[in-house]
């Protein structure tokens, strides 16, 4: 365990011990009453405080869910140590946040009326490296930003193959499976976890032994926040070449987009694992971002062999670190290493995403179409990310993010708007694009990448005080597969009361199944 079994008791006792133990008061002023007394007064944050909406947008990345119409929580505690996390009593349910880039915001709001407290992770941000082993224990509060400039730090030649933003909170990115540059190199985020501490519904501290192996399985990539509060992880770091290549080349339709793309589809997920080409089309233009785990004179020969029709040249070549391509790829080449620990995000953009899969390579007729939806108004933009290599190399049960062999990328549609409208057009053109590419992605199911969580896809439906299984399977099959019933299994066995619960959490297994 990461944390001292004393330091870890004392940390669950005050929440979950606020669960039912005023039964003689109101629900929630039993709860508040219980927190004020076991917690700090300067870590909880009521309705009537005066810094409560300055902590809850804090971390918040989507102005959308920071509306006056926004179901708010009953209070937010901000934890500086394990003895401040609390649990269940007087019938509160518990969200945990780690860094708000929930795309549903339900780490932090409730797209229901329901009466809910926050556990925000953002002061539990310690990251802990063992060089000589290649591990470090990060707690789950750091963003990914903090967690790379440490490691760099202790090493120039380890890394830890996760996301590209570096606001993003470790906690829920891992939670969800949690890929990147290096996904076809080293796989997803949790195939290079190792250990976890998790806080139960009961107040417990389980390490991986003592949660036992689906409990563990199922927080790796089936939501942590279903199962607990996991506050520190484990990792394997893995090795990086002193010197990596970057290049960013961008296409017009008018200048072969088209073809390009067409051609990418199926060159980039057979690529050597040291070489990942990801694709952002917006408007008429296709640009291909990538990372090359050595030097241009090793990368030019090999993309004028298997990609000659990108144009590659060594005028596109940036030679650099590997954690100076963090901050490369984020903010761009004036960047510093040290602006990846600034945890804030100045986005005023609205957004709404949703993702698929692609496992057959679309024809180049239906790429002349979708540049057409891109040339709309109103319109936003696609990601693409290669697969192949060590990512499609686990059999899906592996864990519970299933996306494994034979997927070819995975797309991400996004698309933004400002407070001057009210983002009905980008939700109707986001929405008739993804049944527009219906017949081209993956089917049954239809898959989804639970880190783009879309509530469109699929809710919970409360039953009594129990999620509906039924009704998880309908937006958990697209992001779990066949793993969503072991999910259930796991969380019928770590909190059958269903105390940790959102709308798209994993509900429990009835006995029936």
């Amino acid at each position: 365990m990461a944390l001292s079994g004393s330091l870890a008791l004392a940390l669950l006792f005050s929440l979950l011990s606020c669960y039912a133990s005023v039964p003689s008061l109101a629900s929630s002023d039993g709860f508040i009453q219980c927190l004020s007394a076991a917690i700090p007064r300067q870590l909880l944050y009521t309705q009537s405080s005066p810094s409560f909406t300055s902590v809850l947008v804090s971390s918040i990345r989507n102005p959308k869910f920071s509306t006056p119409g926004t179901v708010r929580p009953l209070c937010i505690v901000t934890p500086t140590n394990a003895s401040h996390v609390c649990g269940r009593r007087n019938d509160v349910r518990i969200r945990v946040r780690s860094g708000g880039h929930d795309y549903e915001g339900l780490s932090y709001r409730s797209a229901r009326p329901e009466v809910f407290a926050v556990v925000d992770l953002a002061n539990l941000r310690s990251v802990r490296v063992d060089q000589k082993a290649a591990t470090a224990w990060v707690d789950s509060g750091a963003t990914l930003g903090g967690l790379y400039y440490a490691v760099s730090k202790a090493s120039s030649q380890l890394a830890f193959p996760a996301g590209l933003w570096p606001t993003i909170g470790v906690g829920g990115h891992f939670s969800g499976g949690g890929f990147g540059m290096l996904l076809r190199k080293y796989g997803v985020a949790i195939d290079n976890v190792l250990d976890a501490t998790l806080v139960d519904a009961n107040g417990r501290i389980l390490d991986k032994q003592a949660m036992g192996a689906d409990v563990f399985w199922a927080i790796r990539g089936g939501g942590g926040e279903s199962f607990g509060i996991v506050l520190s992880w484990q990792v394997k770091l893995v090795p990086v070449p002193p010197t990596v290549t970057m290049f960013s080349v961008t296409k017009s339709v008018d200048e072969g987009a088209v073809d390009i793309l067409t051609r990418w589809q199926e060159v980039a997920p057979a690529l050597p694992e040291d070489l990942f080409i990801r694709v952002v089309a917006q408007k008429q233009a296709a640009n291909f971002e990538s990372m090359y785990l050595g030097t241009p004179d090793t990368l030019l020969p090999l993309m004028r062999s298997r990609f000659p029709e990108l144009g590659l040249n060594r005028t596109h070549c940036k030679e650099m670190t590997w954690i100076q391509s963090v901050p490369y790829i984020y903010l761009g080449s004036a960047a510093t290493v040290e602006d990846i620990l600034n945890r804030t995000t100045a986005t005023k953009s609205f957004s709404k995403a949703t993702s698929d899969y692609v496992r057959q390579a679309i024809p180049k007729d239906v790429w002349v179409k979708i540049f057409a939806w891109l040339g709309k108004p109103d319109a936003g933009l696609m990601i693409m990310d290669p697969y192949g290599g060590k990512i499609g190399s686990p059999p899906e049960s592996a864990t519970p993010f299933p996306h494994r062999g034979g997927v070819l990328y995975n797309i991400q549609y996004m698309n933004f708007w400002s407070a001057a409208t009210d983002g009905s057009a980008q939700t109707r053109w986001l929405k008739d694009l993804y049944a527009f590419m219906g017949p081209y992605v993956s089917k049954n199911p239809r898959e989804a990448y639970a880190n783009y969580r879309d509530l469109d896809l699929g809710q919970n439906v409360v039953v009594g005080n129990v999620t509906s299984y039924e009704a998880g399977k309908v937006w958990g099959e697209k992001y779990y597969k066949g793993n969503f019933q072991r999910l259930a299994t796991a969380k019928s066995k770590v909190d059958p009361d269903d105390y940790f619960r959102n709308e798209q959490s994993i509900p429990p297994l009835p006995a029936t199944k």
